[in-house]
């Protein structure tokens, strides 16, 4: 397993250290979880849970019904 250093500001600092103790978790499985869901290749499962969350969204046949009709083309 890697071993990182890093320097924080003292007002960052002290921001994450309250952030990691509100999610009941160490500073450093804070940190690492924080890094792991920036490299992750695919969607948070919050963002996923969103899918269909919109009912009044209107549907691809809804926008495209209001499309008007295309111009005549000049004959070249």
């Amino acid at each position: 397993m890697g071993q990182v250093t890093i320097y924080l500001e003292e007002d960052v600092e002290r921001k994450m250290v309250n952030a990691a103790k509100s999610a009941h978790l160490s500073k450093s499985k804070w940190i690492a979880r924080l890094i792991s869901e920036k490299v992750a290749n695919e969607w948070p499962q919050s963002v996923v849970e969103l899918a269909g969350a919109w009912e009044d969204f209107p549907s691809i046949d809804d926008i495209r019904s209001n499309e008007g009709s295309d111009a005549k083309r000049e004959t070249l």
